[in-house]
C-alpha cells in the first residue's frame, strides 16, 4: 500500500482526487491490479465449452462433444508459470512484464480467451484502477489491532466466485488535503 500511496502521491499530490486521465501513469497501479486478478479472479472456473471434434492435448484424448471446464484459478497459480512464490502477493513480478489479459498467452485467463472473452474487459480495468486509486490516494489503512499481516487469514470458500471465507474488516484514516480543495 505505501509503495502505491508514494507512486500516487508522486504523481497527483494531495489536492485533487485520481482521475482516469492519471492511470496511464501509474504503472505500479497497473502491477498491482495484475496481481490481483493473477490471484484473486472473480470466478475460478470459465464458462464451460464444448468440444467441436475429437482431439489429443498433451496425450490426453478429448472425445467430439465433451463439455470442459477451464480451471482458470489454477493456471494464476501454477508454479510452472509463476515460480516458487506463486501464492503470494508480489506485484514486483510484472516490472518487465504486463499482463495480456485478452486471453491469448494464457497464463492468466481473467477474463476469459478466445472469441468468448469477456468483452468489457477494458471497462473493468479501468474502474478497478480507478476504485482502487482513490481508495488508496484517499485513505490509509489498518488492520484491527490484533490482526497482524502476517496472521491475516486468506483461505477462500469455493464456489461460483471465490469470496474470503472470513470478511476482511480495515480501518481507514483520511489522508488527504480538506475537501474543500477538490473541485
Amino acid at each position: 500500500m505505501k509503495k502505491l500511496q508514494d507512486e500516487i502521491q508522486n504523481e497527483i499530490g494531495h489536492m485533487r482526487m485520481v482521475e482516469e486521465k492519471d492511470l496511464k501513469n501509474l504503472s505500479y497501479l497497473d502491477m498491482v491490479v495484475d496481481e490481483i486478478l493473477r490471484l484473486y479472479l472473480v470466478g475460478p472456473l470459465l464458462i464451460p465449452r464444448e468440444c467441436r471434434e475429437n482431439i489429443i492435448i498433451d496425450g490426453y484424448f478429448i472425445k467430439e462433444k465433451t463439455r470442459v471446464i477451464v480451471n482458470a484459478w489454477a493456471i494464476g497459480r501454477d508454479h510452472d508459470v509463476w515460480s516458487q512464490n506463486a501464492e503470494e502477493f508480489y506485484p514486483e513480478r510484472f516490472i518487465k512484464k504486463k499482463m495480456n489479459f485478452h486471453g491469448q498467452e494464457m497464463e492468466c485467463i481473467s477474463f476469459g480467451s478466445g472469441r468468448r472473452r469477456c468483452p468489457g474487459i477494458h471497462l473493468g480495468l479501468i474502474t478497478v484502477k480507478l476504485i482502487l486509486a482513490q481508495l488508496v490516494h484517499c485513505f490509509s489503512w489498518k488492520l484491527p489491532h490484533s490482526i497482524t499481516p502476517s496472521n491475516l487469514n486468506m483461505e477462500e470458500k469455493f464456489g461460483l466466485t471465490i469470496p474470503r471465507a472470513q470478511h476482511l474488516h480495515a480501518i481507514p484514516s483520511y489522508r488527504l488535503a480538506c475537501d474543500d480543495k477538490f473541485e
